[in-house]
């Protein structure tokens, strides 16, 4: 074992390839830290509790997050089988399953009074009782079975530094926005948090599981009574433009060599945070967050001024955006139908910095709120042979279930393909609650019209979203209206199989 010379203020352990970019959210959080003077050292996959004591014992905390994906999800199929079994995915299983959980077993077999804060859209998606898909039952808040100190849910750069700045000072870690704590009692101030149904209610009730579902906010402050102890959420921190402008002009130095997978968004910008859409089978709007934040045009500027000049750059900005590209701005304007201007004016000042030569568009836009002015402008600019758009299915009864019912899909198109730039490229989703067979054959028959389907995936139900609630409760939570849901793999296959794609192992 390596003999450790140094002790680091804070550990992060990560169920995924650490890498020192903006894209990477540990990076993030290591360069705020490390900015305010904290040492900071990073666990990446361990395999073992031995690999835990790589650097021995933080000064403050270990930091324990699966990484952008949820490990269940990583390491298994929408129909439940081990992704590292089927040969023809090839697929290398380098994240435990339930990382969180287990990362955090390991640090208290081998660190015992060491703090442990969790986070990352595992942590942050399993805050409260929530459904699993892959034990197809439910589970208590993940504090209980991690034994975490605290659980930083979100994006967490101000929760992170406070955590630090806490146990650095010795004091609680209590009232943190964008926290969650395991209480005995609630605070005195108890008329400020809203009571969700508790976990024994839930788990009695379908209905009352609605109910919960309903009350789920990162705005507000929430209690959830679970056996003795409350779940407390403190709301979310205010994030601002500043902020962002901060945290996207770190010193990253967009090192990728050991990230395979990251090659095609080595020199990428981040220009907004979260997403208004609120599909129903997403996580953003619960863990980052269902508003936009931008950053402001000069910071964006001066960061592509400075990818110009570093080694490897070839001219190319791999891909410029967001959750969803066109939702820039959303923050600066009361008004949520859109001009675009502000942005379309950004990408043309984005072509002119020196040493630029192509801005390619690869996140993907919202076509129920771009704007014609903006689908010519990035159909002439911005896209490579193809632009990514996501109708997910074309029932209307299936996109009001998800969601994603607005927009005019044929008017989009038709639209696009008047300026003759490129093609478009779609992706679907079948095995959402409200389809039926029925619902699949109408999606297969829009499908061969289309002639230009990307992919199509089966519905999974991850933690704490809407769509998984239906999944569980076969109902609609807001109104508790029955609804038709798919369960058995056979059916889920067959809807997948009848839209005729060569690929059906999604």
């Amino acid at each position: 074992m390596k003999i450790i010379k140094k002790q680091y203020d804070v550990i992060f352990v990560l169920g995924e390839k650490y890498f020192d970019h903006p894209l990477c959210g540990v990076a993030i959080l290591k360069r705020i830290l490390e900015k305010n003077n904290y040492s900071v050292a990073v666990i990446e996959t361990p395999k073992s509790a031995e690999d835990i004591t790589l650097f021995g014992k933080p000064r403050l905390f270990f930091g324990i997050s699966s990484g952008a994906v949820d490990s269940m999800v990583r390491n298994y199929t929408s129909l439940n089988r081990p992704r590292e079994k089927d040969e023809l995915l090839g697929y290398e299983k380098n994240v435990v399953d339930r990382a969180v959980i287990t990362y955090c077993n390991w640090i208290s077999q081998k660190f015992k009074s060491s703090p442990k804060v969790i986070g990352g859209t595992e942590a942050t998606m399993r805050r409260f009782t929530h459904y699993d898909y892959w034990q197809n039952s439910l589970r208590k808040s993940i504090i209980f079975d991690s034994r975490a100190d605290i659980l930083v849910y979100g994006q967490g750069e101000k929760q992170v530094l406070e955590i630090a700045n806490r146990l650095k000072k010795g004091k609680t870690l209590e009232r943190i926005e964008g926290t969650c704590l395991k209480l005995k009692i609630l605070p005195e101030t108890e008329n400020s948090f809203i009571k969700l149904p508790t976990h024994e209610e839930v788990s009695e009730s379908k209905e009352r599981f609605c109910d919960m579902q309903n009350l789920f906010s990162n705005h507000k402050n929430l209690a959830q009574k679970t056996g003795d102890f409350y779940i407390v959420q403190y709301k979310s921190p205010e994030y601002t433009t500043k902020d962002l402008d901060e945290y996207y002009e770190l010193p990253f130095s967009r090192d990728i060599k050991n990230v395979p997978y990251m090659g095609g968004f080595q020199f990428s910008v981040i220009t907004h945070r979260g997403c208004v859409g609120n599909c129903n089978f997403c996580s953003i709007r619960l863990s980052m967050g269902d508003k936009i934040i931008s950053r402001s045009e000069e910071s964006i500027l001066r960061e592509l001024k400075h990818i110009t000049t570093l080694k490897g750059f070839k001219g190319i900005i791999d891909d410029f955006g967001g959750p969803s590209a066109n939702m820039y701005g959303f923050d600066f304007d009361k008004d949520l139908v859109k001009s675009h201007a502000r942005l379309v004016n950004l990408l043309r000042e984005a072509r002119n910095v020196t040493g630029i030569k192509k801005i390619f568009i690869r996140s993907g836009v919202r076509y129920d709120m771009a704007t014609e002015d903006y689908i010519k402008e990035i159909a002439e600019h911005h896209i490579s042979g193809k632009l990514k758009i996501a109708p997910e299915h074309v029932n209307e009864n299936v996109l009001k279930l998800m969601n994603k019912n607005g927009g005019n899909l044929k008017k989009f198109i038709e639209t696009f393909d008047k300026l003759g730039k490129g093609e478009l490229s779609f992706y679907f989703m079948t095995g959402h609650p409200g389809s039926s067979m029925k619902e699949a054959a109408e999606l297969a028959k829009a499908i061969k019209e289309l002639n230009n389907c990307e992919a199509v995936q089966i519905f999974t139900p991850t933690p704490m979203t809407v769509s998984t609630c239906m999944y569980y409760t076969s109902m609609d939570p807001l109104t508790k209206k029955r609804i038709y849901v798919p369960y058995s793999y056979s059916e889920k296959k067959e809807q997948k199989r009848v839209l005729a794609l060569r690929d059906n192992r999604r």
